[in-house]
């Protein structure tokens, strides 16, 4: 798979694995200590036209730290998570990446900082349907060089890496070849996962990803994905609206609507 030039160079999150990376931060800018994995202060974000989803949100994810987000439809939890990846922009406030504000990073920037450092699992999955399950898991490092090399930090290629995410995740090895329409929607759902942690991205990202799944395989899928991230040391926002999960976690954050607040993890 070729990969697309980057435009415009940015230096990329330390490398827990110990393969290159500059210090974090805007060029030109002192690198911060010991950032956050995610900071937002001051959020509001609006779609045009239309009336705020939220105001004046402040939310910090420590590194390493898993977070279960929920909140009733409509109180904006994808909105949250498109800010936090840079596909949206905020009408007001700041958040940062890894100590990076995206505020002051180019839209090609952006993208290159998500390609490098962020996985996303998405509600649907979004899976190539004519690619088999380990190419589907393989194309992050397709599309970023941080994440082939981090791939390459952990075993002989990429391939070997994404095969092992596979297996770890319950895939077997005969399913590898086999293309993504063919899959089971649980085993899509896992294939989606390992596509998310290939490269050992610091934060990991998913959107309702259980909720096509009974109680029991959603609940073992949690398990086998935070037992990944734990094995990354990625940071982890889980949105669900299934607050029956949230006692995996150790903290919980609710959007109400226009804005936001922690609770007890079960609560």
């Amino acid at each position: 798979m070729v990969e697309p030039p980057s435009p415009e160079p940015l230096a990329p999150a330390p490398d827990r694995q110990g393969v290159g990376g500059a210090p974090p931060g805007v060029p030109g800018e002192e690198p911060p200590g010991d950032p956050s994995a995610v900071a937002l202060a001051g959020v509001s974000f609006a779609w045009p036209g239309g009336r705020p989803v939220f105001e004046g949100l402040d939310l910090r994810l420590a590194t390493g730290e898993r977070l279960f987000i929920s909140g009733p439809s409509g109180s904006g939890k994808s909105t949250l998570l498109g800010l936090v990846a840079g596909i949206l922009t905020p009408t007001a406030g700041d958040i940062e990446i890894g100590g990076r504000a995206l505020s002051r990073l180019s839209g090609p920037a952006r993208d290159r900082l998500r390609g490098d450092d962020v996985g996303y699992i998405f509600q649907q999955f979004n899976l190539v349907p004519y690619l088999s399950a380990l190419d589907n898991a393989l194309l992050p490092c397709g599309f970023s060089k941080v994440r082939r090399r981090r791939a390459l930090a952990a075993a002989a290629s990429p391939a070997e890496a994404a095969g092992d995410l596979l297996a770890r995740l319950g895939i077997p090895r005969e399913l590898w070849a086999r293309k993504a329409a063919r899959l089971s929607v649980g085993q899509q759902q896992r294939v989606a996962a390992a596509r998310a942690l290939v490269g050992s991205p610091p934060l990991l990202i998913a959107d309702e990803p259980t909720s096509a799944l009974d109680e029991e395989t959603g609940l073992a899928f949690l398990k086998l994905l935070l037992k990944e991230c734990a094995r990354a040391e990625a940071s982890l926002m889980f949105v669900s609206h299934d607050s029956r999960l949230a006692g995996e976690f150790g903290r919980r954050f609710t959007l109400t609507g226009r804005g936001g607040g922690d609770s007890p993890p079960g609560g």
